[in-house]
């Protein structure tokens, strides 16, 4: 560089001798000349010399922020259990004779399962029948014997003792009667425990016992089979206890016990996921929840009921339940990657109405697929960034572009709970 001063030196000194040459040689005419040359090539110079030129501002896509009513959900761990469970066992000893239903089908109730071998049990009717008909003849046999004092009695041609004694043999025959005719009952409803029937409609397992064995509670074998009515189901999961005492403040009752305080609320209802990941397609309602919390788990025991029209839900599986757990009003949802978390907590880039971004400090509440609930630190109308934060700073200026799509709100609010 120093080479290259020195000799525009000795080049403007020789341009500059010249001049004075020409000045003094009287040569006007080239004096012009030359002085036009000087400027057209210091114009060049500083035309062709490169100009600072300002940075251009970061391009972000910013979407405003709303308000929308958001459900929350907990997912839990439940098992199905059928509305009724009823265990088949035989009331009296016996053989059994016949089984009159095939095994896995569908029963109505009161229809005949089971036959055990009523001989013994008839005979007991036949007995009990015989002694009712000679207890009814002695009956009949002391009121006329009473008939026959009480009139010799009034004519004194008979004692006092012999009247005492007819009255009281009359009344002893009556009660024997009485006695008789409960037997008679016992015997006969015996003998209808000969024949098993089903105390409710529903499907039947497999029989327990075979034909030919010795059933009866006396002879260690009484149960024959079970029924269960599975056309609705229960659904039995464990809830946190964090999460009934944050039920004064939610909108949805997870019993009957949460309408109590006198307010509106919304009725929860669960949906569960069958074995193939795909969601039922019924929905239930929570019917129960236990007024006391297990003190071994810190959980409460909550039950709901649900249609099995087609019996897609058997009895003893386990499955993912998923429960309304609130319906928040006027709530503030964002994207999910509009958030950034650091050590320090979570925070968004909000573009102020200057183009200037403010690093703003966010709490954020129950998230599921690409949304997440703002508990506090936005209001309705601002505008976040949600694509190329990585690029901003706080305080600095960008150049906003509204985003291209707003993000899908099919997928609801899950708050996820382990159990």
């Amino acid at each position: 560089m120093k080479r290259d001063f020195t000799k525009v030196k000795k080049q403007a000194y020789h341009i500059g001798w010249k001049i004075r040459h020409l000045l003094l040689a009287g040569k006007k005419k080239w004096l012009v000349l030359s002085l036009l040359v000087l400027i057209v090539a210091a114009g060049i110079y500083f035309l062709s010399k490169p100009r600072h030129q300002e940075a251009p501002l970061p391009i972000v896509e910013v979407a405003a922020v709303d308000t929308t009513d958001v459900s929350i959900y907990g997912e839990y761990v439940g098992r199905i259990r059928a509305q009724q469970f009823v265990e088949v066992h035989a009331r009296v000893e016996g053989y059994l004779e016949k089984m009159l239903f095939k095994e896995g089908s569908y029963i109505e109730k009161g229809q005949t399962l089971f036959v055990i071998d009523p001989k013994l049990y008839n005979a007991h009717v036949n007995r009990a029948r015989a002694q009712l008909n000679k207890a009814r003849a002695q009956a009949r046999k002391a009121d006329r014997d009473l008939k026959r004092i009480r009139p010799l009695y009034e004519q004194k041609a008979a004692s006092q003792l012999d009247l005492d004694n007819a009255e009281a043999a009359a009344e002893s025959a009556n009660a024997e009667v009485t006695v008789c005719e409960a037997d008679l009952t016992q015997a006969e409803l015996t003998m209808g425990y000969t024949r098993v029937t089903s105390p409710i409609s529903g499907y039947i397992s497999e029989r327990v016992a075979d034909i030919g064995t010795l059933v009866g509670p006396s002879a260690g074998k009484s149960l024959l089979a079970t029924v269960v009515k599975s056309d609705t189901v229960r659904v039995d999961f464990s809830m946190t206890a964090l999460d009934y005492l944050r039920s004064k403040d939610r909108n949805v009752a997870i019993s009957g016990s949460d309408m109590s305080d006198g307010k509106q609320k919304l009725q929860s209802y669960v949906t569960i996921t069958l074995a193939d990941g795909s969601e039922y397609p019924y929905k239930g309602l929570v019917d129960f929840a236990d007024p006391q919390v297990d003190p071994k788990t810190g959980t409460f025991s909550v039950r709901a009921e649900m249609p099995n029209p087609d019996r897609q839900l058997l009895p003893g599986e386990f499955t993912k339940v998923k429960v309304l757990l609130d319906v928040r009003k006027n709530a503030i949802e964002i994207p999910t990657k509009a958030i950034v978390i650091e050590k320090g907590g979570a925070f968004v880039y909000v573009v102020r109405p200057d183009s200037l971004v403010e690093k703003r400090f966010v709490e954020v509440g129950p998230e599921s697929g690409n949304l997440t609930l703002i508990e506090r630190g936005l209001v309705k109308g601002e505008r976040i960034v949600t694509e190329g934060y990585h690029k901003l700073s706080h305080g600095i200026k960008v150049n906003p572009t509204t985003s291209p799509a707003k993000e899908g709100k099919a997928t609801p609010k899950t708050k996820k709970k382990e159990d």
